[in-house]
């Protein structure tokens, strides 16, 4: 017979670590046969028809593989014994229960829970008890694998006073696994996530929240685990509505793509914001000045104003003819009915399509008069009558929102029209294109140019809103591109990841109460990380250095790490000197990056080759084989490696169009190591790194 999750506390006690290790076994039996269970399953009589055997058949297989046990990942990280039966915590004797903490609920063949799912209630107290407020806990108990074997426990007694045991902040198992080597792509954080960081994952679908994190305090972890949980809390409604996370570049996308799926979430869409907006194809690029001016909310009024200028007070009647019937509608009436649906200030489109039924109802109004009783078939058809649809082409003009945007960006007399008193001269020709364009196919569109297409888009037909959105590296965002992210949650949540040092686009964000306005979310609540547990403390705090120069205001990221990391300045003359250092990282295990100025990734390239080290580039998937990642600076943001080996800090500020962007883009290459990073120069320093 299984052990169930739940036992009272009075079973017996032989050797700790074999019962856990019995136990541990016994789930995993459980799992598969749960597994079994569902492969076992004959739908041939149970679907209606074929497509709902489709459906039917793709939610067992997702099912299947949320089953499915991953050798080398603990079932569970943690057990919670109970001084009395959750929700009886007042009954007099009511006696205690144990609950093993894991990545997904599994049952005996009777039912009865062997693991909790670590986002249940009753496993909240793994997160957030202390010694203070012990929430009815007598023991927490930490699990320490090896693969995926248990091979150590540790207990706090959190209900004695007598017990010398640290807090959990401090506990050794639980530093071991943060400062665990990785190998491959980004790893969930549920075994070690902390009762600050918990607070924030298990927040309500109804708000959005926003968290500012510097380097290594888990943001990213963070909003992934606030997915799953709300996942699991509204399973129904957001299966309905629908879930999205939102990355900067598809190398973060991939690297932290296996993440939801280990905790048995295979539903959530992934996506980069030019993807959401990708109405054309991108062929093109900006300058700095153009991309800000593109980027601004600004645009927002000026398109409005352009889609709106199309719609033409109409100065002829409409006459419809019906059999021997010839029904007029007047000028003054069409204008009127016009004139309504703008002060309606619904969308283009929809307005446009409600014209007809308008004029259609105006003559039903007047056949009624003359003691007709027509229905709503005789209405549908008035609205198809050809001189009905003549007269809604020339008042209200079907408009495709990629020529409007085309137009303002070549015709500079349309530009100034509708940019008056939003734009100044300086700023319409910024964005002015230098050379005519003949159609909205030969364009060369920039990412900035699409996200106005969007904007154009939503203006005339609303865009699909979802249920929960996550967007991380926010502080990259341009204003526009927040409102972009924010037609798609109009009716759901969002969370917002990010770190205002971090941002190197010239429209980096600057506060965000700005953002979470653009966003359409101002009543976000902001949330703030300061506790590092990946970067090592000598790391952050030589990085912390350029804080008073890109972000002056925030909080600096206390490292709560008991190994303080390894740290070195090096002078590196030759390239040679560069790739000994990569070769010297290598020697520990876990993955190596070398992260350098775009210009120099060439030169590296070619060096590394030389000596025979094969590397991988940013998003490619780490082996035991090949653990060395080449990274151009303008990609390592979001990314992690247990060594870093940081190319001539001043080739990376140099790369950036001004200053502190560079000191920014500087800011990230220097805070992606996790347990070692070496800094190689043949230049002076940035004179900010002191």
């Amino acid at each position: 017979m299984s052990t169930p999750a739940h036992e009272p506390l009075d079973a017996p006690v032989a050797d700790p670590l074999a019962r856990e290790r019995s136990h541990l076994g016994a789930s995993r039996s459980a799992l598969r046969a749960m597994r079994e269970d569902v492969e076992a399953l004959d739908i041939k009589d149970v679907a209606a028809n074929w497509v709902n055997a489709q459906v039917l058949a793709r939610q067992i297989d997702e099912r299947i593989k949320a089953l499915a046990d991953l050798s080398d990942t603990p079932l569970f990280f943690g057990r919670l014994d109970y001084l009395h039966a959750p929700g009886a915590a007042q009954a007099e004797g009511a006696e205690g229960e144990r609950f093993y903490i894991g990545r997904r609920h599994v049952h005996d063949a009777d039912g009865d829970p062997m693991v909790i799912d670590w986002r249940a209630p009753v496993s909240q107290p793994f997160y957030r008890a202390s010694k203070k407020d012990p929430m009815d806990i007598g023991l927490r108990r930490r699990f320490g694998y090896t693969g995926g074997d248990l091979t150590a426990y540790e207990d706090e007694h959190l209900s004695d006073p007598a017990d010398p045991s640290e807090t959990a902040s401090t506990s050794k198992l639980l530093q071991q696994e943060i400062e665990r080597p990785r190998v491959g792509p980004m790893r969930d954080i549920v075994a070690t996530i902390q009762p600050e960081q918990d607070e924030i994952v298990r927040s309500g679908l109804g708000g959005t929240v926003c968290v500012q994190g510097g380097p290594g305090t888990g943001k990213t972890a963070v909003g992934l685990h606030r997915v799953a949980y709300l996942l699991y809390a509204h399973r129904e409604r957001l299966a309905r509505t629908g879930t999205l996370v939102i990355g900067p570049n598809r190398s973060f996308l991939h690297y932290i793509e296996q993440v939801l799926p280990a905790l048995g979430e295979l539903t959530v869409q992934q996506a980069t914001v030019d993807d959401l907006v990708a109405h054309v194809e991108v062929r093109g690029t900006d300058d700095a000045a153009a991309a800000i001016v593109k980027g601004d909310a600004r645009m927002a009024e000026v398109l409005r104003r352009a889609l709106y200028s199309h719609v033409t007070m109409p100065a002829e009647p409409v006459v419809v003819v019906r059999g021997s019937r010839r029904w007029r509608v007047a000028a003054y009436e069409l204008e009127s009915i016009a004139r309504e649906l703008l002060d309606r200030d619904i969308r283009y489109g929809a307005a446009r399509e409600a014209l007809p039924q308008r004029i259609a109802h105006a003559v039903l109004v007047q056949m009624e008069r003359s003691g007709e009783a027509p229905d709503d078939r005789v209405q549908d058809a008035v609205a198809r009558n050809s001189a009905v649809k003549a007269a809604v082409k020339a008042v209200w003009p079907a408009v495709d929102p990629a020529k409007l945007v085309l137009r303002l960006l070549t015709d500079a007399d349309f530009l100034a029209e509708h940019a008056e008193g939003i734009l100044d001269e300086d700023e319409q020709k910024t964005i002015l294109w230098a050379r005519p364009v003949r159609s909205v196919k030969s364009a060369k569109w920039s990412p900035a140019d699409a996200v106005l297409i969007d904007e154009a888009a939503d203006l005339t037909q609303r865009t699909h809103s979802l249920g929960h959105v996550v967007l991380d590296e926010a502080q990259d965002l341009s204003p526009m591109q927040y409102r972009a992210v924010g037609r798609r949650c109009t009716t759901g949540s969002a969370t917002v990841l990010g770190d205002l040092a971090q941002g190197t686009t010239p429209w980096a964000t600057r506060s965000w109460e700005e953002a979470l306005a653009h966003l359409g979310k101002g009543e976000g609540i902001i949330e703030e990380l300061t506790a590092g547990f990946r970067v090592p403390t000598d790391v952050i705090t030589y990085a912390s250095r350029l804080l008073p120069h890109i972000a002056p205001g925030l909080t600096p990221v206390a490292s709560v790490r008991e190994n303080p990391g390894f740290f070195e300045v090096r002078t590196a003359a030759e390239t040679a000197e560069v790739v000994a250092a990569c070769e010297e990282l290598l020697r520990n295990e876990g993955s190596t990056g070398l992260i350098a100025a775009d210009a120099r990734i060439p030169a590296l390239a070619g060096a590394l080759s030389a000596a025979g080290i094969t590397c991988l580039a940013p998003g490619e998937e780490t082996t035991r084989e090949t653990r060395l990642t080449l990274v151009p600076a303008s990609l390592a943001k979001g990314l992690e490696y247990d060594y870093v080996v940081l190319d001539e800090p001043q080739a990376v500020v140099d790369g950036e169009p001004d200053e502190r962007t560079g000191l920014r883009r500087l800011y990230v290459a220097l805070t992606r190591a996790v347990s070692g990073l070496i800094v190689t120069h043949s230049a002076p320093l940035p004179a900010q790194l002191g």
